[in-house]
């Protein structure tokens, strides 16, 4: 519950994640400086102890995968120079320094003043991608800057006989360590700059401490390097270790012999190579050849084709096939010119008079012999239908009914007595039989 009932109050969890989150944007990353206490190694790979001063102490952790680059055994007691970020482990409400890396105190002046130096110089862009140059693709004579004593010159040489035999290697001696180092390799890259010999330059050193490695932080030997007219790699130290030199270099090598086998090709791969390369520039060569044979055949052929007697053999040939076309024309040409002379003399042939007179008899014979047989055939079938129609006729023709025995009244008028209404007593009528007629009077109408 609040204290008035209008104030919000916040859990714990809550205002332990606020203040991580202030804490972490406050303090992105920063360089402490204390006494190891309390120093616990967990079977996890962790480093946990605490920073302490004569008036405070913070708690640092530092996680599995940066404590094992670590170059020295951390210690109670030990005075460090740790960077990390500020932040807060929520469960337990503690403000404690995630580590990303840690040092001996006693490089803490030349880290800062490495940090310091580094600022300026890549404020100026001396580190900026877009001012490094690729190196050549087959480096012909190197130049490499470093001890004649150490072992890293023989371990150079070493890869480079066995990768590149070919590669012409110059020795540029100088100290690679100590106050007079860097004025040494200065001076040493200006005269190899003024003798233009080489293609590429390597700066190298072995391994070692910040302080053994501080030379290559001059900041006159970096402008120098900037300055190179020839590419420049560096390889110094270990792979965990980096100088200005590397950063101002055309390429960084992690070590000097990984060096080497950037700088120069692997001979066993570029002869398999110039095999593959020979193979296929024998099969071009060869396919060339080939089309050239067939070219010059092709050429041969024309050329034999275009001879003098070649060219009258196909004119003679030419003109005897034109010769035989044209009798072969001729000969067609007058055939169906006489097919239609005798196709026109038996059309005159049929059209003379007296075949003409013979065809029109004969015509006129056939049409009057047509004619009477149809005249005959028309009046049989009329002949035939007037027939019909008679029997017809009769059969609905009152003087039928009379042959069966029934009679025909009529009046002197003529008109058929159809009902006994029709008729006075006394009228006289006529009965029409089928063969004569009687006359009649009326006496009366029967009941």
């Amino acid at each position: 519950m609040n204290g008035g009932g209008t104030r919000p109050a916040l859990r714990p969890a809550q205002l332990n994640a606020l203040a991580r989150d202030l804490l972490e944007g406050s303090f992105p990353s920063i360089w402490v400086e204390g006494e190891i206490s309390g120093l616990a190694r967990p079977g996890s790979g962790h480093l946990y102890f605490s920073l302490k001063d004569e008036r405070a102490q913070v708690r640092c952790a530092m996680f599995k995968g940066k404590a094992q680059w670590l170059r020295f055994a951390p210690r109670d007691g030990m005075q460090v120079l740790a960077r990390g970020t500020l932040t807060l482990y929520e469960p337990r409400g503690d403000c404690q320094l995630l580590l990303e890396h840690l040092e001996e105190a006693g490089e803490g002046a030349l880290r800062r003043a490495f940090e310091a130096l580094k600022a300026k110089l890549e404020g100026e862009g001396l580190f900026a991608e877009a001012r490094k140059r690729p190196l050549p693709r087959f480096v012909r004579r190197l130049g490499i800057l470093s001890s004649p004593s150490g072992a890293v010159i023989r371990d150079i040489r070493s890869v480079l006989a066995r990768r590149w035999p070919l590669l012409e290697v110059e020795l540029l001696p100088v100290p690679v360590q100590g106050a007079q180092a860097a004025p040494a390799i200065i001076e040493t890259l200006r005269a190899a700059y003024a003798a233009g010999r080489h293609d590429v330059l390597l700066l190298a050193r072995g391994g070692g401490s910040l302080e053994d490695l501080w030379c290559f932080n001059d900041e006159a030997l970096v402008r120098t390097l900037a300055a190179s007219p020839v590419p420049v790699v560096s390889a110094i130290g270990h792979e965990v270790d980096f100088t200005l030199a590397d950063f101002v270099a055309d390429l960084r090598a992690p070590t000097p012999s990984a060096a080497a086998e950037l700088l120069v090709p692997d001979r066993g791969e570029m002869r398999s190579r110039l095999q593959h390369l020979q193979a296929r520039l024998r099969r071009r060569l060869d396919q060339a050849m080939e089309r050239a044979r067939q070219r010059a055949d092709h050429a041969g052929l024309r050329l034999q084709a275009g001879h003098p007697r070649r060219r009258l053999e196909r004119g003679r040939e030419r003109a005897a096939g034109l010769r035989q076309r044209l009798q072969a024309t001729q000969t067609a040409r007058l055939a169906r010119r006489q097919a239609a002379l005798d196709a026109l003399a038996r059309r005159l042939a049929a059209q003379a008079p007296a075949l003409r007179l013979q065809r029109l008899r004969q015509r006129l014979a056939l049409l009057g012999n047509r004619q009477h047989t149809a005249l005959r055939r028309g009046l049989q079938a009329r002949l035939g239908l007037l027939r019909e129609l008679g029997r017809g006729l009769h059969a609905v023709s009152p003087l039928a009914t009379l042959g069966r025995g029934y009679a025909i009244l009529q009046r002197e008028d003529g008109q058929a007595v159809r009902a006994a209404s029709e008729v006075a007593p006394g009228e006289p009528l006529e009965a029409r039989l089928a063969e004569g007629r009687l006359r009649l009077r009326v006496d009366g109408a029967a009941p």
